[in-house]
């Protein structure tokens, strides 16, 4: 593919005109990014149009027209299918369902996949317009990758510690489910209630895994049965105070305009739901639970799987949008750390301390000058900061961008019922409709993991200008598929996550050599991702041979060093694609500013970036080189 111009100009225009009068947004991952499911086409081709015409540079309108609206209902076909991926787009339908998790439901959608693509290939790309064909290209891929990762659905822990569906529900209740009337409440009374047959399909489906030698390792029990257990605890299961899904919905139903009255009917009609329904719903999980662990083994690699190198090399794939092999990887991993490690050597003369980058490393582990006390008033703190942190860089960012978000960006500690088997940062999505802002998720749990050296490039790489930034001007961008807008690809995701913690170095930012250290860290911590995923999982390096390399040659506490490995263990290769990301965009930028000189800009540059939302990395090389080539030709 050799995309024209047209298609950038066009996206960087629209973008322009849509953001430049406007004010940055004021106070804004793992979870794993996953193409849409997409949909089911009723139609095999655009009807009624004469594909075989010579097409003109812009395309046959009428294809576009007819492709771009297969597009859609393919996308919404998707919609249809998730009640919960509905609630996060801000839709009220089939408000009180959970999702089908049944192995009947998956082979029902992996049909729709194949009708799906054989409709999309029958479009001839010749007839499209540079910005259809791109969108058709993206479309087929993902449905290729969804067909054949189709044959992997079983390699997969769907309780684990870092997204489970026990505890994904209760935050999908708290942070989705608005109740802005009557109807919402019952609604959420009604999901409540249907928690006992959501879980039975969680438990099928685990027992599918376990029947195909695929269980869940040891190390991760504890964690879910724990997370469980605490959703249970409290009124009305107990004396203690408010269970976690109670106070959450008495606090919504309190605030509507009802009578006293119908807001103890609701709250009543809740408690029983909690009764009846969700505490016999965590208990039979965690019974079951508890009988699987007998089950497990401390063999945490993918290579314990049936066909895991396979399945192992198809994750790295999907993950990083390359065909690197694990060698390969493993190899850039290991030079970047050695890099790395000699520009903290850099750090250390700075500050003047004498010893070895060990002892460096063990002097911000345990100096208590970068970390705020395990109380009340030191979580806040790092909160307020790190709102600050955000608000600084957005008086900043018309010297990086052209475009910028809309959506607001709030910054909130983790939930008490989740943060101790959650990961130390993440980013949710705001609602496309606007009713839900973008959140930056701090982990609070233990504030000895989360030093204040690391604050700074935490915040820009989960807020702005990293995640949120980019996520929202993809949901944000007009006249392109909405499967384009929700869709992703973590390489480019969290590539550009870990390139947003670099760029505030390069105008000014992280003044304190303690925090340019903590920059240093977190892309450290990437590089030896590298290593250290690929080894597990690759090369059979033990969890605790993993944990003791990590913890040699990072920085972090071993806390935080246990709870990555375990991290990486459930998710097979997605730790890989932040650096490989990362890696490509500075490579695309610096090509760029050699070729083009004078002529180079970083907004432009970054707006190439941004302008066509989440794309394969060999795309995005495409994108940059067009720009390259147009601005070399004046345009």
């Amino acid at each position: 593919m050799k995309l024209k111009m047209t298609l950038l100009a066009a996206a960087i225009s629209a973008l322009a005109l849509a953001g430049c009068d406007r004010e940055p947004a004021t106070p804004k991952n793992d979870t794993e990014q996953q193409s849409p499911a997409g949909a089911e086409a009723t139609q095999a081709s655009p009807q009624g149009v004469d594909t075989t015409a010579n097409a003109s540079s812009e395309g046959n309108a009428e294809v576009i027209e007819k492709t771009n609206q297969l597009f859609e209902e393919q996308f919404q076909t998707h919609v249809s299918r998730s009640p919960e991926f509905k609630t996060f787009l801000g839709m009220k339908e089939d408000y009180g369902k959970w999702d089908n998790l049944s192995p009947e439901f998956a082979k029902e959608t992996h049909e729709i996949h194949k009708r799906q693509l054989e409709a999309l290939k029958k479009i001839d790309p010749t007839q499209l317009d540079d910005a259809t064909r791109l969108s058709l290209e993206l479309a087929i891929r993902n449905l290729e990758q969804d067909i054949e990762g189709y044959q992997w659905r079983l390699h997969t822990y769907p309780v684990n510690q870092m997204y489970a569906a026990h505890t994904g529900v209760a935050s999908l209740l708290i942070n989705q489910h608005r109740v802005d009337d009557v109807s919402d409440a019952e609604a959420y009374i009604s999901r409540l209630n249907g928690l006992p047959a959501h879980f039975d399909q969680v438990i099928e489906n685990l027992k599918a895994r376990a029947e195909a030698g695929i269980i869940i390792p040891k190390f991760v029990f504890p964690y879910v049965i724990s997370d469980g257990e605490n959703l249970i605890t409290g009124a009305p299961y107990d004396d203690g105070k408010d269970s976690t899904l109670y106070a959450d919905f008495k606090g919504k139903v309190d605030k509507l305009s009802i009578s006293d009255e119908e807001k103890a009917a609701l709250i009543e009609k809740a408690k029983t739901a909690m009764l009846e329904s969700v505490k016999p719903a965590y208990e039979n999980l965690n019974v079951y639970l508890a009988e699987l662990e007998k089950q497990a083994t401390t063999d945490d690699g993918a290579w314990k799987f049936p066909d895991g190198d396979k399945y192992y090399q198809h994750r790295l794939n999907v993950y990083t949008t390359t065909d690197m092999t694990a060698d390969e990887i493993h190899e850039v991993g290991l030079s970047e750390v050695k890099r790395i490690h000699d520009e903290m050597r850099a750090i250390m003369k700075q500050v003047k301390f004498e010893g070895s980058l060990q002892e460096f490393f063990e002097f911000m582990r345990t100096d208590k000058q970068f970390y705020y006390p395990e109380t009340e008033e030191g979580k806040q703190r790092y909160l307020k900061e790190a709102t600050a942190m955000i608000d600084t860089m957005k008086g900043r960012l018309d010297e990086l961008f052209i475009t910028k978000p809309k959506a607001d960006l709030i910054v909130k500690a983790v939930e008490p019922f989740r943060e101790k088997s959650a990961g130390k940062a993440f980013y949710q999505r705001p609602a496309p409709d606007g009713s839900r802002p973008g959140i930056y998720y701090a982990n609070l749990y233990k504030m000895s993991s989360m030093p204040t050296y690391q604050m700074e490039a935490l915040a820009y790489h989960e807020g702005i200008p990293g995640h949120h930034m980019q996520l929202s001007i993809m949901q944000e961008l007009e006249n392109v598929p909405s499967f384009r807008k929700f869709g992703g690809y973590t390489a480019y995701t969290e590539g550009w996550g870990l390139y947003s913690e670099l760029v505030p170095k390069e105008i000014g930012f992280y003044q304190d050599p303690y925090s340019d250290f903590g920059r240093l860290a977190m892309e450290l911590w990437r590089a030896c991702r590298l290593v250290v995923d690929t080894g597990m999982h690759s090369k059979k390096w033990t969890r605790e041979e993993t944990i003791d390399w990590l913890a040699t040659n990072s920085p972090n506490p071993k806390g935080d060093v246990v709870k990555a490995i375990e991290r990486y263990i459930v998710m097979p290769g997605q730790a890989t694609a932040y650096k490989i990301g990362m890696m490509k965009i500075v490579e695309l930028r610096e090509n760029a500013k050699k070729e083009l000189g004078d002529k180079f800009d970083i907004r432009e540059f970054h707006d190439v970036v941004l302008a066509n939302g989440a794309v394969p990395l060999d795309v995005l090389e495409e994108l940059v080189g067009d720009w390259v080539e147009s601005k070399q030709a004046g345009n």
